[in-house]
Protein backbone atom coordinates (compact mmCIF):
# COMPACT_ATOMS: atom_id res chain seq x y z
CA UNK A 1 0.00 0.00 0.00
CA UNK A 2 1.21 3.38 -0.77
CA UNK A 3 1.09 6.46 2.09
CA UNK A 4 -1.90 7.93 0.88
CA UNK A 5 -3.76 5.13 0.55
CA UNK A 6 -3.20 3.49 3.77
CA UNK A 7 -4.45 6.99 5.34
CA UNK A 8 -7.99 6.67 3.37
CA UNK A 9 -7.95 2.62 4.13
CA UNK A 10 -10.19 1.08 6.42
CA UNK A 11 -8.88 0.02 9.52
CA UNK A 12 -9.38 -3.46 8.86
CA UNK A 13 -7.79 -3.23 5.61
CA UNK A 14 -5.02 -1.49 7.61
CA UNK A 15 -4.66 -4.78 9.70
CA UNK A 16 -4.26 -7.09 6.93
CA UNK A 17 -1.51 -5.05 5.40
CA UNK A 18 0.06 -4.90 8.87
CA UNK A 19 0.01 -8.63 9.51
CA UNK A 20 1.11 -9.41 5.83
CA UNK A 21 4.60 -7.14 6.82
CA UNK A 22 3.62 -3.57 6.31
CA UNK A 23 4.95 -1.72 9.15
CA UNK A 24 3.33 1.62 7.91
CA UNK A 25 -0.12 0.59 8.01
CA UNK A 26 0.07 -0.50 11.89
CA UNK A 27 1.51 3.12 12.24
CA UNK A 28 -1.48 5.24 10.94
CA UNK A 29 -3.98 2.17 12.98
CA UNK A 30 -1.92 3.65 16.01
CA UNK A 31 -2.09 7.21 15.11
CA UNK A 32 -6.54 6.85 13.72
CA UNK A 33 -7.33 4.62 17.11
CA UNK A 34 -4.73 5.37 20.06
CA UNK A 35 -6.22 9.09 20.71
CA UNK A 36 -9.70 8.34 20.82
CA UNK A 37 -9.19 4.96 22.99
CA UNK A 38 -6.84 7.12 24.87
CA UNK A 39 -9.21 9.22 26.39
CA UNK A 40 -11.53 7.21 27.01
CA UNK A 41 -9.38 5.20 28.83
CA UNK A 42 -8.51 8.17 30.77
CA UNK A 43 -11.58 9.19 31.56
CA UNK A 44 -12.74 5.60 32.70
CA UNK A 45 -9.70 5.32 35.18
CA UNK A 46 -8.92 8.88 36.25
CA UNK A 47 -5.28 8.40 35.53
CA UNK A 48 -3.21 9.08 32.53
CA UNK A 49 -0.54 6.98 32.91
CA UNK A 50 -2.55 3.59 33.77
CA UNK A 51 -4.73 5.17 30.55
CA UNK A 52 -1.26 5.18 28.10
CA UNK A 53 -0.49 1.31 29.96
CA UNK A 54 -4.34 0.24 28.67
CA UNK A 55 -4.05 2.01 25.29
CA UNK A 56 -0.27 0.07 24.71
CA UNK A 57 -2.03 -3.08 26.16
CA UNK A 58 -4.62 -2.99 23.65
CA UNK A 59 -2.37 -2.66 20.66
CA UNK A 60 -0.54 -5.65 21.49
CA UNK A 61 -3.59 -7.11 21.46
CA UNK A 62 -4.87 -6.03 18.42
CA UNK A 63 -1.16 -7.02 16.39
CA UNK A 64 -1.31 -10.66 17.89
CA UNK A 65 -4.31 -11.46 16.29
CA UNK A 66 -3.67 -9.58 13.26
CA UNK A 67 -2.96 -12.28 11.41
CA UNK A 68 -6.15 -14.32 12.24
CA UNK A 69 -8.25 -11.59 11.84
CA UNK A 70 -11.30 -12.20 9.77
CA UNK A 71 -12.95 -8.95 8.15
CA UNK A 72 -16.51 -8.43 8.48
CA UNK A 73 -16.66 -10.43 11.76
CA UNK A 74 -16.53 -6.65 13.79
CA UNK A 75 -15.29 -3.05 12.86
CA UNK A 76 -11.38 -3.02 14.22
CA UNK A 77 -12.24 0.20 16.21
CA UNK A 78 -15.21 -1.66 17.92
CA UNK A 79 -12.98 -4.35 18.67
CA UNK A 80 -10.29 -2.24 20.17
CA UNK A 81 -12.85 -0.25 22.47
CA UNK A 82 -14.32 -3.18 23.96
CA UNK A 83 -10.33 -4.60 24.45
CA UNK A 84 -9.76 -1.04 26.29
CA UNK A 85 -13.11 -1.20 28.27
CA UNK A 86 -12.27 -4.65 29.50
CA UNK A 87 -8.71 -3.87 30.47
CA UNK A 88 -10.10 -0.59 31.83
CA UNK A 89 -12.79 -2.60 34.17
CA UNK A 90 -9.84 -4.55 35.17
CA UNK A 91 -7.65 -2.28 36.43
CA UNK A 92 -10.87 -0.57 38.39
CA UNK A 93 -11.32 -4.14 39.93
CA UNK A 94 -7.22 -4.45 41.42
CA UNK A 95 -8.16 -0.67 41.97
CA UNK A 96 -10.87 -1.35 44.31
CA UNK A 97 -8.61 -3.87 46.00
CA UNK A 98 -5.64 -1.89 46.53
CA UNK A 99 -7.15 1.53 46.78
CA UNK A 100 -7.85 4.25 44.48
CA UNK A 101 -5.74 6.90 42.83
CA UNK A 102 -6.11 10.49 43.87
CA UNK A 103 -7.66 12.80 41.42
CA UNK A 104 -5.12 15.67 42.05
CA UNK A 105 -2.51 13.65 41.45
CA UNK A 106 -3.25 13.88 37.81
CA UNK A 107 -1.26 16.59 35.70
CA UNK A 108 -3.94 18.18 33.11
CA UNK A 109 -2.57 19.66 29.96
CA UNK A 110 -1.35 23.43 28.94
CA UNK A 111 -2.99 25.35 27.44
CA UNK A 112 -0.51 28.61 26.02
CA UNK A 113 -3.05 31.07 25.06
CA UNK A 114 -5.35 31.19 28.02
CA UNK A 115 -5.43 33.21 31.00
CA UNK A 116 -4.45 31.63 34.73
CA UNK A 117 -8.15 32.84 35.43
CA UNK A 118 -9.52 30.38 32.38
CA UNK A 119 -7.01 27.75 32.68
CA UNK A 120 -8.24 27.41 36.52
CA UNK A 121 -11.55 27.61 35.72
CA UNK A 122 -11.47 24.80 33.01
CA UNK A 123 -9.09 22.69 35.56
CA UNK A 124 -11.70 23.02 38.32
CA UNK A 125 -14.43 21.67 35.49
CA UNK A 126 -12.39 19.33 34.26
CA UNK A 127 -11.77 17.94 38.05
CA UNK A 128 -15.43 18.01 38.58
CA UNK A 129 -16.66 16.30 35.46
CA UNK A 130 -14.12 13.71 36.27
CA UNK A 131 -15.12 13.32 40.32
CA UNK A 132 -18.59 13.11 39.64
CA UNK A 133 -17.49 10.57 36.86
CA UNK A 134 -15.09 8.48 39.44
CA UNK A 135 -18.58 8.36 41.44
CA UNK A 136 -20.65 6.56 38.99
CA UNK A 137 -20.57 2.82 39.17
CA UNK A 138 -18.28 1.18 36.72
CA UNK A 139 -20.53 -0.04 33.70
CA UNK A 140 -22.26 3.47 33.67
CA UNK A 141 -19.45 5.36 33.82
CA UNK A 142 -17.73 3.16 30.48
CA UNK A 143 -21.07 3.75 28.92
CA UNK A 144 -21.30 7.41 29.40
CA UNK A 145 -17.73 8.04 28.73
CA UNK A 146 -18.22 5.83 25.34
CA UNK A 147 -21.46 7.60 24.73
CA UNK A 148 -21.15 11.97 25.34
CA UNK A 149 -17.66 12.11 25.16
CA UNK A 150 -16.47 9.31 22.99
CA UNK A 151 -19.54 10.04 20.90
CA UNK A 152 -20.36 6.37 19.81
CA UNK A 153 -23.81 5.49 18.64
CA UNK A 154 -25.29 3.03 21.74
CA UNK A 155 -25.18 -0.22 19.18
CA UNK A 156 -21.63 0.55 18.74
CA UNK A 157 -21.36 1.26 22.93
CA UNK A 158 -23.85 -2.48 22.74
CA UNK A 159 -20.94 -4.24 21.12
CA UNK A 160 -18.25 -2.96 22.80
CA UNK A 161 -19.85 -3.84 26.43
CA UNK A 162 -21.45 -7.05 25.64
CA UNK A 163 -24.93 -5.84 26.66
CA UNK A 164 -28.33 -4.84 24.81
CA UNK A 165 -28.84 -1.58 23.34
CA UNK A 166 -31.53 -0.60 25.99
CA UNK A 167 -29.06 -1.82 28.36
CA UNK A 168 -27.36 1.13 27.25
CA UNK A 169 -29.70 3.47 26.49
CA UNK A 170 -30.48 2.64 30.09
CA UNK A 171 -26.96 2.80 31.97
CA UNK A 172 -26.53 6.29 29.96
CA UNK A 173 -29.49 7.84 31.16
CA UNK A 174 -29.20 6.87 34.62
CA UNK A 175 -25.16 8.61 34.50
CA UNK A 176 -26.20 11.27 32.70
CA UNK A 177 -28.75 11.38 35.70
CA UNK A 178 -26.55 10.83 38.38
CA UNK A 179 -24.14 13.92 36.79
CA UNK A 180 -26.13 16.33 36.47
CA UNK A 181 -27.35 15.61 40.31
CA UNK A 182 -23.63 15.79 41.34
CA UNK A 183 -22.69 19.24 39.30
CA UNK A 184 -25.98 21.07 39.41
CA UNK A 185 -25.36 22.74 42.75
CA UNK A 186 -21.66 23.61 41.65
CA UNK A 187 -23.28 25.68 38.99
CA UNK A 188 -21.60 28.97 40.32
CA UNK A 189 -18.71 27.82 41.39
CA UNK A 190 -17.81 26.49 38.26
CA UNK A 191 -18.56 29.70 36.62
CA UNK A 192 -21.57 28.56 34.24
CA UNK A 193 -24.63 30.80 33.82
CA UNK A 194 -28.00 30.76 34.80
CA UNK A 195 -29.97 29.88 32.34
Amino acid sequence: MDQSTETEAPDAALLVAFANGDPTAGQVLVARLGPRLFAYAARVLGDRAEAEDVVQEAMMKLWKIAPDWRQGDAKVSTWMYRVTANLCTDRLRRRKTRGAVDIDSIAEPEADLQSAVEQMTEKDRADALQGALDALPDRQRQAVVLRHIEGLSNPEIAGIMDIGVEAVESLTARGKRALKAALIGRKDELGYEHG
